[in-house]
This record gives structure tokens, sequence and C-alpha cells, in this order.
């Protein structure tokens, strides 16, 4: 394969490379491993046996059927965090649908809430939700090992693209929760604050 396919985004190009790929992995190294095939499976564990942390982004269950799901890892590597990133959790009736950033932004009502007052909703200028569930993402991972140095014991981290989306929405549930007031599109000014409405 030809492995993430941000590689391929563009233009622009730097030279052969997707400048976005470019700005989303700056500074990373990578490795192609076939997990499907058990020298690739044996690469995978021998790795996670080494290392501090595992970060995956498959359906859940995916993993588990090529013998890298948490239960296994955890029996080799019971030191590890294991940070599973989906779309909408390890259960519940969402959890077999990949996770795309825009689909998690409409299901969890930020479209709805951007876009001109008297438009249709529209999808933010950047992926929100994909930055939002990295940063959340990150804090889970760096309180896991916070949590392992203090116990020794390795754990399993779920995070996915609504959870993470719905949580930046706290204000616009705690209105209608509380005061009845359902969200609506501002363009852009603000139903609370001034001066947005500049």
């Amino acid at each position: 394969g030809a492995g993430d396919d941000t590689r391929a985004w563009g233009p622009p190009f730097a030279g052969t490379e997707s400048v976005y790929f470019l700005s989303v992995n700056r500074n990373k190294k990578s490795i192609a491993i076939n997990m499907k095939d058990s020298r690739g499976a044996r690469l995978i564990r021998e790795l996670a046996a080494v290392s501090d942390v595992l970060v995956e982004n498959y359906v859940p269950g995916k993993l588990a059927e090529m013998g890298l799901g948490y239960e296994d890892i955890k029996k080799i590597a019971p030191h590890i965090v294991y940070c599973s990133i989906t779309g909408y959790g390890q259960t519940g009736p969402m959890a077999q649908r990949g996770g795309y950033d825009s689909v998690a932004a409409a299901v969890s009502g930020l479209m709805h809430i951007t876009g001109h007052e008297d438009g249709e909703p529209v999808r933010p200028g950047v992926a929100m939700t994909d930055l939002a569930t990295g940063l959340y993402t990150y804090g889970a991972i760096m309180a896991g090992l916070l949590q392992r140095y203090k116990t020794g014991k390795g754990l399993h981290i779920d995070c996915n693209l609504l959870s993470s989306q719905v949580a930046c929405l706290t204000h616009v549930a705690a209105n209608y929760l509380n005061c009845k007031i359902e969200a609506k599109r501002w363009g852009t000014a603000h139903g609370t604050i001034v001066p947005y409405q500049v």
C-alpha cells in the first residue's frame, strides 16, 4: 500500500510531497508493517513489549481479530498505555462505523450551529473534530502515563470523534438543558457576548 492517504492530498505539493501531509506529520518517523501477516503481527507485539504507548484507530474488534487488541497486548506488555481512537466508541449502535471528521461534526451538532443565520449548516473551515480528538487523546495518554508511573499498570483508553466534539459543545448543551434555548447558527455573531456582532 501507499500508507497514509494524506500523502497524496493536494495541491499544494512541496516537490512531490503533499503539504498537508507534511504539516500533520512533521518530525515523525514511520514504518509500514502488514499486520495481517503473522510476521507483521509478531513485529507489532515485539514493538509493544518495549513501548510506552500504542495508539490505534481501527474499527473496534479489528485488531483483536489479528491478536493485537488490548487484551492480547496487555498479556505481553502489562505496562502499555493502549489508546483506541474510533468514530463512535467501542460499543453502541454506531461503534462499527468508520469515523470521519465531517460526519462526526454533523452528528454532534457542530455543523448545525455553523454558518449564516439564515443559511444551511456548513462544515468548519478546518477539521475541528479531528483536532479536538487529537487534543483529548493527548491529554488522556499523558494522564495514562502518570497513572502507570504511580501504579505500574497500563490501561486501555477509548477516545472517539463524536464524544470529543460533543465535549466541545458543553455550553450549547448547558443552554438547552438549563434554559431550553435551542442552538442555532449565528454567522460571525455570538448569542451571548459582544463584540462578535461587528
